[in-house]
């Protein structure tokens, strides 16, 4: 909320008012002029550039103040985003250790669940750098330099441009600071683990012509391990702790041989028995595949479940006043972020090597194969192998240096009576991206490795090649040399060979922003009801990015996923108007009606010109009672990885409704038709997970590469929103506020990097043969190949809801007391990404998928007091209940509460399990010391509760949505003034 009735609405309005009148008096003192309070006090509020006094605005702003953060106890900038209701769960954050790219490593916003693309995010009121995705990372943002984030939950393109669908957010920074301030932070999970640290120093001066402020800070949070929380020990939590184990493990197998025990046509595994001498025909036994006793491995071991991160900022903002009414403003920041991402070591399978299946085998003239020419096996041949790299887990690290300056020159003057603000200044926006990747193997190295090899008496190894022929540049592996044993020729405690199997990769990434800008403020004329306010502004932007990935992900020579280079820019002219018009005031039922409209004009190189407008009202029929809403046009441009980016290789999670076990063509006969034209064993046919076996559950990872790429030919999304609300500060009770916003947006011509979940789904339950089209299968194994998806222009997407607010503040002889209440309830989430208006849209709302989650409430409830020095705060955090597909309504019958479920966007019956609601609470004690500094102790999620356990993996790698709290966490503060 923030109505200039409310208590929240007083102190923005008093804190903006102070800065705003501070920068104003010495151009009012110039000119002469003596000013009433009014035109002092004009300030401008995220989604309007129309400065004014009432901080009431048609749009449905809210703000949090440097005191909320400091209450939070959170550490960083996305942290403290991510607890207000409207947010949604980005698809790209910490609990996704598995993301690639050159987005992987940030922290990102998603607000109303639309994505991280379609929330704008702003630095005073300027645009935050973007990668050639179009996402804005705010770890480049130091918590110490933040003065209050406003957000506007409404869209808001006519004022900013592109990409403020869902809504814009707004980071005020500090300034006009005297003294220095000193912060230092520490806290962690009740585990001993996610350490957290933080040191910040903000330091400013000012005198009447000039004003600086610094902030200096360095953060580091620490990893977490999948291993060390029960909801991500296993594949399928502890609760089933011997599911999801995989023979594609550290112990290494060879496979297709019909040896003892064999009882499949087509071969089985056998694994070597712990301790022997793996060139011993005799001494493998079947692949055992028992969890923890057999010869398999739960990658979960391996896994960081919230990888860890190091920032370091410097932030300057500084202000001259060159006359008394031109001023020079400037803002200069800097940060370096870098991550560090573990996830287990490679699993390999020969097969996967080269052109054809058996070009990775372990040769026949190999000196370490068992079954070769070289250990008397009575038939020699060449064999298949497994391993899993054990030795060697995948590490990515993301290393992202920003630069941001903005030059402004800015003033007021005034004609008549009336007073005119203007700037004009450029902004430059720099991202330099550095990734670091070790992990991946060489497939010709491998290749070479396991070929023909040779023991060469004159130097006592064993050598690639043959004695008469032996090849140079090589080094010669026994895959079959199981983790935790040293051999000359195994990985563990190899160095040499780590080296030359597993090559480093480095990426490279440069965007930059340049803007132009000029604006002008200030009110045309006085109507009967009050001034008639204006604001008009040009800007010149040019966006340039690109990502090369290395040299070796590029050509596909590593396991690493093949990725080409992305590259281009484009530029926009743009022109916007907006105009606050009062219509009526001081009149019974009609103490004020205002209108607000505006329009911006964008002229892309790319894809042409677009208008967008928007049109709001306010209406007061009495002092205490206001009445708002909006009306917006919005748009999302293309990005430049949208337009212009090189095809990746990616091993999505995806559901294939073929599946006997847990696809749709179980329940639906018209789906297995379809299907059974694709499989010839349909009755028996299993979608494969990543280490080529039967899935466990309703989705999985591909097991091998699919393709996905650019369009150059897109067009811009477009959106429409709407908003209406009320906000109501009843005389009778004092400082009693509480506002209820409504809000629709729906988005069109949606930019859809499709999903092979999609495409499946398309072809075999909406019956599109276009998108049957899109992929092919194993002519043996059945298993989606081949699978090829890019952007496009398809679909909408929808979602309507209520934003409530309310707040309450009683002082007392014992103290003041403080309440706060935000609740956001989404009553609808609909899409559909494709333009078949006969496919019924899919709901996303109170259903969780392998996409995402959809709550249907989110609601955070504060109560705080306050008593002298000492001071108190509690917070309760509330996720509601959600549905989910259940893991298996055979095996687990117990955690399927809503078996055989029909829904109209989908034909047939689906197994659900209902995932209960999760309250986390969170308190903080603080005090003040007698020399100027506050000491603050915390714990968020002090009850240590857990979310529920969802199987489909929402917005994480792991059984357990990645919105929630991973344990409680506990903290101390120390504030030192000078």
């Amino acid at each position: 909320m923030t109505s200039r009735t409310t208590a929240l609405g007083q102190a923005i309005r008093y804190a903006l008012a102070t800065t705003a009148t501070l920068a104003a008096l010495p151009a009012f003192a110039q000119s002469g002029s003596t000013a009433s309070p009014t035109n002092l006090d004009r300030i401008e509020i995220t989604g309007s550039r129309i400065r004014q006094v009432d901080v009431e605005t048609a749009q449905p702003v809210l703000a949090l103040s440097r005191m909320d953060i400091e209450r939070q106890g959170f550490s960083s900038v996305s942290d403290i985003l991510q607890n207000v209701t409207a947010m949604g769960t980005p698809t790209i954050s910490r609990a996704n250790v598995l993301t690639a790219g050159e987005n992987a490593g940030g922290t990102y916003v998603d607000m109303r669940g639309l994505g991280t693309q379609r929330t704008l995010v702003l630095i005073n009121g300027k645009r935050l750098g973007i990668s050639t995705s179009g996402y804005q990372d705010l770890s480049v943002l130091p918590v110490s330099a933040i003065e209050r984030v406003e957000i506007l939950k409404d869209g808001a393109s006519a004022i900013y441009g592109s990409d403020a669908m869902a809504g814009v957010v707004n980071i005020i920074t500090r300034s006009n600071v005297s003294g220095v301030t000193a912060n230092v932070y520490h806290g962690q999970f009740s585990e001993g683990d996610g350490a957290r640290d933080r040191v910040d120093v903000v330091a400013g001066w000012s005198n009447d012509r000039f004003s600086a402020t610094l902030a200096l800070e360095h953060s580091e949070e620490k990893a977490v391990w999948a291993r060390d929380r029960g909801f991500s020990r296993y594949s399928n939590t502890d609760r089933h702790p011997t599911e999801g184990w995989t023979t594609t493990s550290q112990w290494g197998q060879f496979t297709g041989l019909r040896g003892p025990g064999c009882t499949v046509a087509a071969g089985c595994g056998y694994s070597l028995n712990r301790g022997a001498d793996p060139t011993k025909p005799g001494n493998y036994h079947l692949t055992d595949p028992a969890a923890f006793t057999g010869d398999t491995s739960n990658t979960n071991d391996q896994m960081h479940l919230s990888y860890p991160i190091k920032r370091d900022s410097v932030f300057f903002s500084g202000q001259a006043n060159i006359t008394d009414n031109v001023r020079f403003k400037t803002e200069l920041g800097y940060n370096k972020r870098s991550s560090t991402r573990v996830t287990a070591g490679y699993p390999l399978a020969s097969n996967t090597l080269g052109a054809t299946g058996a070009a990775g085998n372990m040769s026949i003239d190999s000196y370490f194969n068992p079954f070769g020419n070289k250990n008397g096996y009575a038939t020699p041949t060449s064999v298949a192998w497994n391993r899993r790299t054990w030795e060697m887990p995948r590490e990515s690290t993301s290393e992202l240096k920003t630069y941001r300056a903005v030059a402004a020159f800015e003033g007021t003057f005034d004609l008549g009576e009336r007073y005119f603000d203007w700037e004009v200044g450029y902004q430059y926006s720099k991202n330099e991206l550095t990734q670091h990747t070790t992990g991946n193997l060489h497939k010709q190295r491998v290749i070479d490795a396991v070929g023909p090899s040779y023991f060469n008496n004159a130097t006592g190894k064993v050598e690639c090649g043959s004695a008469a022929a032996p090849k140079a540049n090589c080094m010669v592996w026994n895959p079959l040399v199981p983790y935790g044993v040293q051999n000359p020729y195994g990985l563990d405690g190899n160095q040499a060979l780590q080296d030359w199997l597993f090559p480093a990769e480095n990426a490279t990434g440069e965007t930059t922003t340049k803007n132009w800008f000029a604006n002008l403020s200030g009110s045309l004329l006085t109507l009967p009801a009050g001034d008639l306010g204006f604001a008009f502004g040009l800007e010149n932007r040019e966006e340039n990015g690109k990502f090369i990935p290395d040299a070796l992900a590029q050509t596909g020579a590593t396991t690493n996923l093949a990725a080409g280079p992305t590259g281009g820019s484009y530029k926009v002219k743009e022109a916007y108007l907006e105009l606050n018009v009062p219509v009526l005031a001081d009149l019974p039922g009609a103490r004020e009606l205002s209108f607000n409209a505006a329009t911006r004009y964008s002229d892309y190189n790319t894809f042409g010109d677009t208008l967008n407008s928007k049109f709001g009202f306010k209406w007061k029929p009495i002092d205490q009672l206001l009445v708002r809403g909006t009306w917006a046009e919005g748009f999302r441009s293309p990005t430049i990885n949208d337009l212009y980016g090189g095809g990746s290789q990616t091993f999505p999670t995806f559901s294939d409704p073929c599946d006997s076990v847990y696809g749709s063509a179980r329940s639906n006969s018209a789906v297995r038709a379809r299907c059974a034209q694709d499989i010839a064993n349909i009755d028996t046919y299993r979608q494969l997970d990543s280490t080529n076996r039967p899935t466990s559950g309703s989705s999985a990872a591909s097991p091998v590469a699919f393709t996905s790429g650019s369009n150059p030919d897109l067009l811009p999304e477009t959106s429409t929103s709407r908003t209406l609300g009320v906000v109501w500060s009843p005389t009778f009770i004092s400082n009693f506020n509480v506002s209820l916003d409504w809000w629709k947006i729906r988005i069109d011509n949606t930019i859809v990097s499709d999903s092979s979940n999609q495409i499946l789904i398309d072809c075999y339950e909406q019956n599109i043969e276009s998108r049957c089209a899109r992929f092919s299968r194993d002519p043996v194994t059945g298993i989606v190949t081949g699978l090829k998806f890019g952007n496009r222009n398809a679909g909408f997407a929808e979602t309507e809801g209520y934003d409530m607010d309310v707040s309450y503040r009683l002082d007392t002889d014992y103290g003041k007391l403080s309440t706060s209440w935000s609740t956001t309830y989404v009553s609808s989430n609909i899409n559909r990404s494709s333009n078949d208006v006969a496919t019924v849209p899919t709901t996303t709302n109170g259903i969780a998928t392998n996409t995402g989650i959809g709550f249907r409430v989110r609601s955070n409830a504060t109560i705080g007091w306050d008593y002298e020095n000492f001071g108190v705060s509690w917070t309760a955090r509330y996720y509601s209940g959600v549905k989910e597909q259940c893991l298996s309504l055979p095996n687990h019958p117990d955690e399927c509460s809503d078996p055989g479920v029909y829904a109209p966007w989908y034909k047939g019956a689906r197994n659900y399990n209902e995932r209960g609601s999760v309250t986390f609470n969170d308190v903080q004690v603080r005090y003040k010391l007698p020399w100027n500094a506050t000491v603050s102790v915390g714990a968020n999620n002090v009850f240590n509760r857990l979310g529920p356990v969802m199987y489909t993996k929402p917005n994480s790698v792991y059984s357990y949505s990645g919105s929630f709290d991973i344990g409680r966490f506990v903290y101390m503060q120390y504030k030192q003034s000078f």
